[in-house]
């Protein structure tokens, strides 16, 4: 039997870790032992990989229930990037991908295939399931199964059915960002889970920055935050089709390249705008919740939510679709009062047979969350039934604001007791009509303008006096009683208020009306550039070089087109940045950098690491070289790699096009289909292996000069920096590939170049440079290192 060992060794391997994340080992282990297991583990934390590589070490396939056709491409396009043979079964295969890959199926060639959960409906495919040697049964996004959640799917019902009929019963594992207890329970029982281990590793992302702001004007929030980000990925979720069209609209306007999600737009249009933003093809998605379940896009930067959502399990599902490779991101939610009259009305809509009570505390807990002035993680971990042990993150628009803290005892006093006078009978709109002085119809006929809080708080306004009452609701001294039309009713914590000596304290500065409204009032502030502390961060102390990092995120993007998958998946973000800090010369160094295997190296490693080598030779960069490791014809251990590349005997290649399942090429041995997928025992091999070589995009470099095209044109055509370009044209000159460098040269400072070569010699190029005049460049400098070479 496999064990925590093998385990390991496949981590390294197939995804370039060292050692698993929180809660990974724990649940692979119970797996390992036949166990079935419930992983709660937050966006980011790899539950992916708890099922992928115990189904890698088990006989047999693993079938993974998924709710999203997108979600399913992106895992299979995932594990195919890797060389792990998986496909899903969906609405999108033709009749011919459909009989194809059932037939594959059958004869156990994928190691894992992922299904919608309204294929168990099937007839055809639970036949399939009977013939199959299934060794685990793994359900993600398990929350759908719970009515108590915020994400039910009838289908999701069907699933407990179908385990229970299969003989003999799989390992049956279930996992999900965002449970509270409730749903949990629910998941254990509906689908019969047995004896489960159960395993909440947490649900704080470190590397995430929480802000709510109330701002004034919303949509230049948006257009100034998203135009000051425009290199980085992002979304901006909205709660209606009409604001998603009009922020898109406008961005375009702006010059951001943008795309746009909604129930309102035909299958195609939201598949091609999804897989612009999945290819980095845009830098922005505008869309409504419709959007998001489904992306496995690791390198979202920031999150914005145009609208306050319903309830705190979406907007923490939503948001955390930043950061997932552990970088750095932004969460932050821009509350306006009128997105809780917008939810209300959202709620109203749904099933009139429906008790809608449970909606209705979800939204009063999100309007809390907004109206807080203490910590956000630390409130987001509480509702989810965690007890932090800190009382400020120091990483959240609250704990990081820079805001003087208010007294507003007096305040609270004449709210409380305006709200006792009209005999706790009234919600927040009368309450604040009473205290701003209002002589409306409804105000007069009742006799409130008689009370003595009749226009005791009319130096504020409107916004501002309802903010401090949905501030004393977040603190305990009021409460809403009642779901559609709640009244404010007193709490016994009020009294220590209104006859004792508590103070009350906010972390805002309440503006009086002299002020302009809403300048300031219930603003938090953004910190963009927060550091996080999640595990996929660079493991480097070095500094990022930047010039570096723009080299390898345009190289990413070229490859990435050639290979049709997104960038994300040729390198995330957090391995490129810890290229850009460590510059790996060998394979064993860049082997070291997180997220890079095996076959990773094999299939990308390569073109990165020349990439690389040239940058810190051209800038004279003091790395150490380990020459015995530094060509590319290093020993690469593994007979995994080398069945998939090497199509020796015995082996079955299954390919097909970028939207059909196995569209890498995928190989499995027909004779024995776990033991290549198992830890390797064989002997080490010797490989060279670069799929894209580096002379690929030297000689496009070259095509495109010879074409008459300069140095510049060319940079920009492929998005390449212009030493990028001038290093292509001299290696292609050094190769004698003919070619005029004449022109780009300096060719005034031959002569002067040359004194310096015999003075300093060839071997290192900033003594040279900083012998000549400043205007004389490095690609002057090489040139003629070679013209002082031949002579």
């Amino acid at each position: 039997m496999s064990d925590l060992n093998d385990a390991k060794v496949l981590l390294k391997k197939f995804f370039g870790y060292d050692n698993f994340r929180t809660g990974q080992e724990e649940i692979i282990s119970h797996i390992l032992n036949h166990e079935d297991c419930l992983g709660i583990m937050p966006t980011g934390a790899g539950k992916s990989i708890c099922y992928q590589i115990p189904a890698m070490l088990m006989d047999g396939t693993c079938i993974v229930v998924s709710p999203l056709i997108s979600l399913m491409k992106d895992q299979v396009d995932g594990l195919n990037q890797l060389g792990i043979p998986a496909t899903f079964i969906n609405s999108t295969l033709t009749p011919h991908q459909y009989d194809q890959t059932i037939e594959n199926a059958a004869s156990g060639m994928y190691k894992i295939i992922y299904v919608a959960p309204e294929r168990l409906d099937s007839d055809t495919f639970f036949q399939l399931l009977k013939h199959l040697h299934i060794s685990m049964f793994a359900v993600d996004e398990a929350h759908c199964v719970s009515r108590w959640g915020h994400d039910f799917r009838p289908s999701y019902t069907q699933i407990a059915n179908v385990i229970l009929n299969l003989e003999p019963r799989p390992i049956v594992t279930a996992f999900t960002a965002t449970a509270t207890e409730l749903v949990k329970d629910d998941i254990v029982s509906l689908l019969h889970l047995e004896s489960p281990f159960c395993l909440t590793t947490g649900f704080d992302r470190k590397n995430l920055n929480f802000a709510v702001k109330s701002v004034e004007n919303r949509k230049k929030f948006v257009y100034t935050y998203v135009q000051s980000h425009l290199d980085d990925s992002g979304i901006v979720y909205c709660l209606t089709r009409k604001s998603v069209d009009d922020l898109h609209e406008n961005l375009l306007k702006l010059g951001v390249k943008a795309s746009k999600y909604h129930a309102g737009m035909t299958d195609k249009q939201r598949t091609e705008n999804q897989n612009d933003f999945v290819y980095d093809r845009t830098s922005v998605m505008v869309a409504t919740n419709a959007f998001g379940m489904g992306i496995d896009k690791s390198n979202i930067r920031y999150v914005v939510h145009f609208n306050m959502p319903r309830d705190i399990e979406s907007y923490y599902q939503e948001a955390g679709r930043a950061g997932r490779d552990g970088d750095s991101s932004d969460c932050i939610l821009l509350f306006n009062r009128s997105d809780i009259v917008t939810n209300k009305f959202l709620i109203e809509q749904g099933s009139p047979d429906v008790n809608h009570s449970n909606e209705y505390q979800k939204l009063n807990d999100m309007v809390d969350y907004c109206n807080t002035d203490k910590c956000l993680r630390k409130y987001i971990l509480e509702y989810f039934g965690e007890s932090p042990d800190f009382d400020e993150c120091h990483n959240c628009s609250n704990c990081a604001a820079d805001v003087e803290v208010t007294d507003i005892t007096i305040d609270s006093k004449k709210i409380l007791s305006c709200i006792k006078r009209m005999h706790e009978r009234f919600g927040s709109g009368l309450v604040t009509d009473v205290l701003k002085g209002s002589h409306s119809s409804k105000v007069v006929s009742m006799g409130f303008d008689k009370l003595s809080t009749h226009g005791i708080m009319s130096e504020y306004s409107k916004a501002t006096i309802k903010d401090l009452i949905s501030f004393l609701v977040t603190e305990g001294y009021i409460k809403n009683v009642g779901d559609k039309y709640p009244v404010l009713v007193l709490t016994p914590s009020a009294n220590d208020i209104l006859f004792g000596d508590k103070s009350v304290f906010i972390k805002r500065k309440i503006e009086k009306l002299e002020t302009p409204v809403g300048s300031s009032a219930g603003s938090r502030s953004v910190s963009s550039g927060a550091s996080g502390s999640g595990s996929g961060s660079s493991a480097s102390n070095r500094p990022l070089d930047e010039a570096l990092f723009d080299i390898l995120r345009n190289l990413r993007r070229e490859v990435a087109y050639k290979s049709n998958v997104p960038p994300f998946l040729v390198f995330a973000d957090v391995s490129l940045k810890q290229m850009a800090s460590d510059y790996p010369i060998s394979v064993n160094s860049f082997l070291n950098i997180n997220g890079v295997g095996r076959y990773k190296m094999e299939r990308y490693g390569y073109i990165f690491l020349d990439a690389i080598r040239e940058y810190v030779k051209e800038n004279n960069i003091d790395v150490y070289w380990d020459d015995e490791n530094a060509v590319p014809s290093d020993e690469v251990e593994g007979s995994y790699i080398d069945s998939v590349s090497s199509g020796g005997s015995g082996n079955t290649s299954v390919s097909g096009n970028s939207s059909a399942p196995g569209s890498a090429e995928v190989v499995g041995n027909s004779e024995n289909s776990s033991s290549s997928y198992g830890v390797d025992r064989t002997a080490n091999r010797k490989r060279k292996y670069p799929v894209l070589e580096k002379e690929s995009t030297r000689q496009i470099s070259y095509n495109l000069y010879m074409e008459g095209k300069s140095v510049e044109e060319i940079a920009n055509i492929r998005q390449l920096t212009k030493q990028t370009i001038q290093g292509h044209l001299l290696d292609c000159y050094k190769e004698g590939m003919e070619i005029d460098l004449e022109k780009e040269i300096h060719t005034q400072y031959k002569d002067v170049i040359f004194d310096a070569i015999r003075k300093f010699g060839t071997e290192k190029l900033k003594p040279l440079k900083e012998a000549v005049p400043e205007e004389v460049s490095y690609l002057d400098i090489r040139y003629y290192v070679l013209e002082f070479e031949k002579e």
